[in-house]
C-alpha cells in the first residue's frame, strides 16, 4: 500500500515520528515535509506549499492508498488545495499535540485561530489517531467549551461523530538502538537527566529549583542537560555552570551517538514538564535504564504503571527532591526499578508499533 506522510514541522519528536514510521512500515511510504520553524506560519500557509508537492508527487507516483498528516496542518485547507490530485483518498491526521490545551509562553495571548485548526483538522478527517490516550481524553472533554464561544452553528453535533473516527495510536520510538550501543557506564556520582526541550512548556524553572536543592542537600550528582534548543536559553539555566561545576557533564544538545550514550549512563531522569502528551525524552531515558522521577499529571499517570506511582510520580517541590534524593540514596533500588519499567517502554518500540500502524491504515483504505 502506498501512503503520503505529510509533516509540515519536520524536527524533533515530529521528525522521528516521520523518519520512524517511513523506515520501519511495510508499506511504501513517502513523507512530504516543511522544515521545523515558524509552527504558527506552518499551521496558516502550509497547506499551499505542501498542497504542490502532494500534487507534484501525484503526477510522479500516481495517487496513493491513504494519507496520513501530522496536526501541524490545516487538513480542511489542505484537501482543498488537493481536492483535483487527491480526489477521495482517505485522510487521517496524527495529534503530537494539540493547542486547546496548550499552555501559553509570557510572550503569547489567547488567540483561538490554532485550536480551530487542530478542530477543523479532526473534524474532516476519516481517521483522527492520538498519541496517547490523556491527549485524546483532554481535547475532547475541552472540545465543547471552547465551541460554545462563538455565537451559533457551533458544530456540537460533530463532536460525537469525530470521537467515533478517533483512537490512540502511540508514537513509535527507536528503543534498540539503546540495546545495540556500547555497554552502561554507569559510575560515581550518579547521573541525573533531564532531556527535553528548552521551552517554558517544560518546566525549566523547576528543574533548577531542584538542582538546586539537591545541591544544597549535600549530596555528590552529576547532571547532564540534554534536548533540543531554540533561540534562546532559560534564563534559570545560566545559574547552573557556576552552581555545578565539574558536575555539569553535559548541557547543549548532543548528537545522537553522545546522546544514546548519556541516557544509558544516566541513574536518574527527571521531568517538570506542563505540556507532555506522550514523553518520547522519557520513555527513551527509561528503556536505556535510568529511573523516572515525574510529576503526577499530564501523560505521566499513564505511562507509569498504577503499582509503581507513589515512587515515580510527585507532587510538588518538595516531593520532587525528596524522590529523587532516594533514587540518589539507593542506586540499586532505583536501576530494579528502572529495569522493571524497560518492558513496559518496549511496548513503544518501533518493531511493535509499526505493524499496528499499518494495520490501521490497511483498514482505512479497505473501507
Amino acid at each position: 500500500m502506498r501512503v503520503a506522510l505529510i509533516e509540515p514541522y519536520y524536527t524533533g519528536s515530529h521528525r522521528a515520528w516521520a523518519d520512524g514510521y517511513t523506515e520501519h512500515s511495510e508499506h511504501q511510504v513517502t513523507p512530504l515535509t516543511h522544515g521545523g520553524a515558524f509552527w504558527k506560519w506552518r499551521m496558516h500557509g502550509a497547506h499551499l506549499t505542501m498542497g504542490r508537492e502532494v500534487e507534484r508527487m501525484v503526477a510522479e507516483a500516481g495517487i496513493p492508498d491513504v494519507v496520513l498528516a501530522g496536526s501541524m496542518m490545516n487538513l480542511a485547507a489542505l484537501l482543498g488545495a488537493t481536492r483535483h490530485a487527491l480526489g477521495s483518498v482517505p485522510v487521517a491526521v496524527y495529534f503530537h499535540e494539540s493547542q486547546l490545551e496548550y499552555p501559553l509562553s509570557s510572550r503569547d495571548r489567547p488567540d483561538h485561530t490554532y485550536s480551530m485548526i487542530n478542530w477543523s483538522s479532526a473534524a474532516v478527517a476519516d481517521r483522527v489517531f492520538f498519541n496517547s490516550t490523556f491527549h485524546r481524553d483532554v481535547f475532547f472533554d475541552v472540545l465543547p467549551g471552547f465551541l460554545r464561544q462563538f455565537p451559533d452553528h457551533a458544530h456540537a453535533d460533530l463532536i460525537a461523530r469525530v470521537f467515533e473516527r478517533s483512537e490512540v495510536l502511540p508514537v513509535g520510538v527507536d528503543l534498540t538502538r539503546f540495546d545495540r550501543a556500547a555497554g552502561s557506564r554507569r559510575g560515581s556520582p550518579p547521573l541525573v537527566v533531564w532531556n527535553q526541550r528548552w521551552e517554558y512548556d517544560k518546566g525549566p524553572d523547576e528543574i533548577v529549583a531542584l538542582i538546586e536543592s539537591l545541591a544544597g542537600s549535600g549530596r555528590e550528582f552529576r547532571v547532564a542537560l540534554l534536548g533540543e534548543r531554540f533561540v534562546s536559553m532559560p534564563e534559570a539555566f545560566e545559574r547552573l555552570p557556576a552552581l555545578l561545576g565539574d558536575r555539569l557533564v553535559f548541557f547543549g544538545r548532543a548528537d545522537d551517538d553522545r546522546y544514546t550514550d548519556l541516557l544509558r549512563s544516566a541513574d536518574v531522569v527527571v521531568s517538570a514538564a506542563h505540556q507532555e502528551y506522550f514523553g518520547v525524552a522519557v520513555t527513551e531515558a527509561v528503556y536505556a535504564g535510568a529511573c523516572p522521577i515525574l510529576p503526577d499529571r499530564l501523560v505521566y499517570p499513564e505511562r507509569i504503571p498504577p503499582e509503581l506511582h507513589s515512587r515515580c510520580l510527585y507532587g510538588d517541590h518538595v516531593d520532587f527532591v525528596a524522590k529523587v534524593a532516594w533514587a540518589l540514596d539507593n542506586p540499586d533500588l532505583a536501576r530494579a526499578l528502572a529495569t522493571q519499567l524497560k518492558p513496559v517502554m518496549a511496548e513503544y518500540d518501533w518493531s511493535v508499533l509499526a505493524p499496528v500502524y499499518d494495520a490501521a491504515l490497511a483498514e482505512m483504505a479497505d473501507t
